[in-house]
């Protein structure tokens, strides 16, 4: 669809003497010539006047937004504010329902290794605050993932200078924090926190050096395009994408950000074989040499604008199978999103070992809402533990054990259908244990490396 240059979605304005009518599908302004003191072009100007005419209502199902008020019935319809059909808990199945789901489950993950690797390690940067006896059990905890996770990512030589981290649900910012003391003085290092709600007790503004900068973005994953980021469109540094137990669908939408709409761009717009780009333009020549030189000894072929993902995955019961990036995975399996919804329920019965109360469970629930990445507290099962008397509960059919053991299964089943498309998008995928259960029962990091510098160690 086209819209006029006042139109909400045009961006910029047209060239001197050009048409303003915007041109939706080319994501561009006509460039037809207009004619003395006229605004559109031939073409374009009885549409123009047509749709500027058209009024605009504000959306009954929700009033920060408008809609064409022709086009209202059809709106309705699909309006994300619209009332949705509930999802059936798995308590309402039938045993043989269940039995037939789970079966699928188990068919559908034949051949799965779900003993995964230990890569449970350290970083010299985090040695005094771990040592620190003033530390509870919680602010331990923390240190010990943080650590793991830093080790991880110096082990895959992502640490290292001229490049930007993105921390995704950054919370307060602490995961950066440590990789910016991990670094001391390496050059041109910048930082972009994205969270989508307001944080207390922010630890990025208190960092003062001057070869590292911070930039705090309060936006939803879904709605980022880094490609838009001054810093990364401009100096096109290499990024590392990072995130500290990233809830769910997050997770994919975080891959997403940075494969389909960041490193995407650069594909677009480089369709120009590399040699020729390096030989015509000195900017991409520098840049080459910059990411080689970033990447010490997994010197890569061709540079990638996504230098690697390190990701500490958590709450698979929170994905959404809209956002979820494995679709083409569970499709050749014979699953949908039928299929993925149950699965995706399950999932929690691999820390229904862990109980609460009805009243610590709502206190959890009220206080993620408040604060959905609050270092302080765990997201294990964000607020849905399965307890004997919980909606999904089964009495008597299946055990605590036997719970855990398909909601294992089930984490594992989403994160494989992770791990294949970043395998399709021309990345070496891994998952593996970051930390002790007894530190964190959500305990899986998933790594991935462009291909030209993968490693034995990093391959699925």
């Amino acid at each position: 669809m086209a819209t006029s240059a006042s139109s909400p979605h045009a961006t910029g304005f047209p060239a001197e003497g050009r048409c303003g009518y915007y041109v939706e599908k080319k994501k561009r302004f006509c460039r037809m010539v207009v004619a003395a003191g006229k605004r559109f072009c031939g073409e374009h100007a009885g549409a123009a006047e047509e749709e500027d005419a058209r009024k605009r209502i504000l959306c009954p199902l929700d009033p920060k937004h408008t809609v064409y008020e022709d086009q209202l019935a059809k709106h309705l319809k699909k309006c994300n504010s619209r009332e949705k059909p509930k999802p059936v808990p798995i308590s309402s199945l039938s045993e043989e329902q269940l039995e037939k789901l789970i079966k699928k489950l188990r068919k559908a993950s034949e051949g799965l290794n779900s003993t995964l690797k230990d890569h449970i390690m350290s970083h010299p940067a985090l040695h005094d605050a771990l040592n620190d006896p003033k530390n509870g059990d919680s602010a331990t905890k923390h240190l010990k993932q943080q650590a793991s996770i830093l080790g991880n990512i110096e082990k895959l030589k992502l640490l290292g200078p001229r490049r930007c981290f993105v921390e995704f649900g950054a919370g307060k910012g602490k995961l950066s924090h440590w990789v910016d003391i991990a670094l001391k003085d390496a050059e041109k290092v910048h930082f972009i926190l994205v969270e989508k709600v307001t944080t207390r007790f922010k630890v990025d503004g208190k960092h003062r050096k001057k070869n590292s900068v911070f930039e705090r973005l309060q936006i939803d994953i879904q709605h980022l395009c880094l490609n838009k980021i001054p810093v990364l469109r401009e100096g096109k540094l290499p990024v590392v994408g990072i995130g500290k137990h990233l809830c769910g669908m997050a997770t994919d939408l975080a891959l997403r950000c940075l494969i389909e709409t960041y490193a995407a761009s650069f594909e677009e717009r480089n369709e120009e074989p590399l040699a020729k780009r390096i030989k015509n333009d000195k900017t991409e020549k520098e840049i080459y040499t910059l990411a080689k030189e970033g990447n010490e000894k997994n010197v890569p072929e061709k540079w990638n604008p996504v230098a690697g993902i390190v990701i500490a995955l958590c709450c698979h019961h929170r994905c959404d199978w809209r956002h979820y990036v494995g679709k083409e995975y569970f499709r050749a399996l014979g699953l949908g999103a039928v299929e993925f919804h149950y699965f995706q329920r399950m999932s929690s019965w691999a820390t229904c070992g862990m109980r609460k109360t009805s009243l610590e469970t709502s206190n959890s629930t009220t206080k993620r809402q408040d604060n959905q990445n609050d270092d302080s507290e765990e997201h294990d099962d964000g607020g849905y533990r399965i307890t004997d008397d919980g909606a999904d509960s089964l009495p008597g059919l299946l055990s605590v054990e036997e719970k855990k053991k398909i909601g294992h299964l089930c984490k594992l089943l989403i994160d494989q259908g992770r791990i294949q498309y970043l395998q399709q998008k021309g990345f070496s995928p891994a998952l593996q244990y970051y930390t002790d259960p007894l530190v964190s029962l959500e305990n899986v990091l998933l790594t991935a490396l462009p291909n030209h510098s993968s490693s034995p160690e990093t391959t699925a």
